[in-house]
């Protein structure tokens, strides 16, 4: 192979120092940025959401990579990037304030299986697409639901409502009358007739 291909491949075309540190200003503006965007943007719950997460990631793709799309270059950023990730996160998992702070809370969206539009107005979440964040999950309608949140992970976690004891002790009793009656019935039967 000619020399000049091993040393755009290889050649880093940037000082290490910038190679270094251009991923972790990113880094640190993607998380501050996404805080700032809400659980939303990480929930995806349209095709704008990752239309916008696709985009980002193409747009700060320069910011990352500057002038050298050497190998080399490409290696030590995103080795920067996993490195600068793990220190992140287990330093956020030994300080719970800071990780509540950096990640924020989980917003409750339907409590005692009343959907609080406040709150979903304030996650700028619609009816609609709460809705569909239940149906991925098995409920047909938001009145299954007893509760609802919003982690800050973006996910939506449902509770199913719990059927009230006296629909538990109707359908008890209902059941043991349906045994009753088959009972009755098997003793009602004419005995059988008896050969001659």
């Amino acid at each position: 192979m000619h020399s000049k291909t091993w040393t755009d491949m290889f050649v880093l075309a940037l000082p290490v120092a910038e190679k270094i540190l251009r991923p972790i200003v990113v880094y640190f503006f993607l998380v501050i940025g996404l805080r700032l965007a809400g659980k939303r943007e990480l929930a995806q719950l349209n095709p704008f959401d990752l239309v916008v997460l696709l985009t980002l990631s193409n747009t700060v793709q320069n910011a990352i990579i500057g002038d050298d799309n050497s190998v080399t270059g490409g290696i030590l950023g995103a080795a920067t990037l996993l490195l600068i990730n793990f220190l992140v996160v287990r330093f956020l998992f030994r300080h719970e304030g800071l990780e509540r702070l950096v990640e924020g809370e989980a917003t409750v969206l339907i409590e005692n299986g009343k959907i609080l539009k406040e709150k979903l107005a304030k996650e700028v979440l619609s009816l609609a697409e709460l809705q569909a964040a239940a149906h991925k999950q098995g409920f047909t309608d938001l009145r299954e639901v007893d509760g609802a949140t919003l982690d800050p992970s973006g996910t939506i976690c449902f509770v199913a409502k719990k059927p009230a004891p006296e629909e538990t002790r109707h359908r008890e009793l209902l059941e043991r009358l349906d045994r009753l009656t088959r009972e009755v019935a098997t003793l009602r039967l004419p005995d059988s007739p008896h050969p001659s």
